[in-house]
């Protein structure tokens, strides 16, 4: 999706999802002393905001102006800093070494995963954590919502595949609940935390 298809997304008051921390990023960084974090593809910035009320120096990037304008916003209203950039994750190279990279929902083809996901890993520091968290592919045909093209779809698998010099702490399928009208469905989510090692 190009970039006015995400502005016009984002276009309206209301969020897109919700202002809230997404639960994986919550449940993963339990007990993860704050230092600076790095949001790749921040969006809307829940998670952004999130980090900073924990108490880290957070740096938010995405290439909608319009996410990024209601992600300024939230902070405002939750009495935090955090740096938004604008930029293109194809093109954009992480300035510094980050302690916290993650990287949630970014659907895009392996080519250009890859690129993305290898500078972010170059981006950690020593004993720094990476977290992925996206749409698995089996989720096209065994779960509830996301994306429908399995090019930009990803195992587990796929994104430890994606990453070198890291110590993978955690690679798996995840059963998230949804509520859909009537009930409850199952989506299913590709989650990978590793570290860079401290020598």
């Amino acid at each position: 999706m190009k970039r006015d298809a995400w502005d016009s997304k984002y276009a309206g008051s209301d969020f897109l999802w919700k202002e809230e921390p997404n639960r994986f990023l919550v449940s993963e960084l339990n007990g993860l002393a704050p230092g600076r974090a790095l949001d790749l593809a921040c969006g809307e910035g829940r998670n952004a905001v999130w980090l900073a009320q924990q108490g880290w120096r957070v740096t938010g990037v995405d290439f909608s102006a319009v996410a990024l304008g209601k992600a300024e916003q939230l902070a405002e209203r939750r009495g935090v800093e955090v740096e938004w950039v604008q930029a293109d994750l194809l093109e954009y190279r992480p300035p510094m070494a980050f302690d916290l990279v993650v990287v949630f929902y970014l659907q895009v083809p392996a080519a250009e995963r890859r690129l993305i996901l290898g500078r972010g890993a170059e981006a950690l520091a020593p004993g720094g954590t990476l977290l992925v968290v996206g749409h698995d592919l089996v989720n096209l045909t065994e779960g509830h919502g996301g994306p429908k093209d399995p090019e930009v779809l990803y195992t587990p698998d796929d994104v430890v595949g994606d990453l070198t010099g890291l110590v993978v702490e955690r690679a798996e399928r995840i059963r998230r609940p949804v509520a859909v009208d009537g009930g409850e469905a199952v989506a299913i989510d590709a989650l990978v935390r590793a570290t860079r090692p401290l020598a």
